[in-house]
């Protein structure tokens, strides 16, 4: 949050692929931190000895995403009745984004897929997300405004649905093979 913060408005130039082209601020890609750093951790086990563990090793995992997301939500809130600074909240609402996608993301793709996978959605979203007007569309939730409701309820959402998707997936890794 700290860091999103002390960068706050400087932009980032990103070719757009549609629409007109919005503000893509370089806090929008520090909130990413927490979300890479977790599925770092999550990755470090081996996938063998955590299946056959007495505790649910993935429900650990679900509960420390979700605890991140949250921490970030209340250090975002702190930081808006503190700074009054809008930013704060788009920063909160990213974050647990990123958290929740990494929670959905790793069950499905593995922990090497998951980290790219993850780096390259703001990327995507900033260069497609702009609709006619320099408006976001709906889906690209990370180019919303602080008082979007839309952006909040997908990032809780995110978190919601990673969570319990990290927490029961019982299945190995979707394999991608490229075949040429």
């Amino acid at each position: 949050m700290a860091i999103g913060l002390a960068v706050g408005n400087l932009e980032l130039p990103v070719p757009v692929l549609t629409g007109q082209s919005g503000q893509f601020l370089l806090a929008h890609l520090m909130t990413l931190i927490p979300a890479v750093t977790l599925l770092y951790g999550m990755g470090r086990g081996a996938s063998q000895t955590e299946s056959v563990a007495l505790r649910s090793v993935r429900c650990w995992d679900a509960a420390l995403g979700v605890c991140v997301a949250a921490a970030g939500m209340l250090a975002a809130l702190v930081s808006y009745l503190v700074l009054d600074s809008e930013l704060a909240v788009v920063l909160g609402r990213n974050l647990a984004g990123y958290v929740g996608l990494a929670l959905l993301l790793y069950p499905l793709l593995g922990p090497q897929l998951t980290g790219g996978t993850l780096a390259a959605i703001p990327l995507v979203l900033a260069a497609s997300g702009w609709g006619p007007g320099g408006a976001p569309e709906p889906w690209a939730w990370l180019l919303h405004p602080a008082d979007s409701a839309i952006a909040g309820v997908t990032a809780i959402g995110a978190v919601c649905v990673g969570a319990a998707t990290a927490a029961l997936w019982s299945g190995p890794p979707l394999r991608i093979t490229a075949h040429l």
